[in-house]
């Protein structure tokens, strides 16, 4: 038997946008440890740089900082 959930747009828009947060959270993260000399590839280094500023748009398309 399939069971279904349901959600209203404007749980399912917070949910995402947590989601979100805690991804951009995460990478801050590990460049602030990056930062403090732990090893980090430099192609993740800019690919976390890249993506934080790509979620921070995303973010607030969604009306959230």
């Amino acid at each position: 038997m399939s069971k279904k959930i349901e959600l209203d747009g404007e749980t399912a828009d917070r949910i995402t946008v947590l989601n979100l947060k805690d991804y951009r959270s995460y990478l801050k993260k590990e460049l602030a440890q990056f930062e403090k000399g732990e090893y980090l590839h430099f192609e993740d280094v800019a690919g976390n740089i890249k993506a934080i500023e790509a979620l921070n748009l995303i973010i607030k398309h969604f009306g959230e900082e």
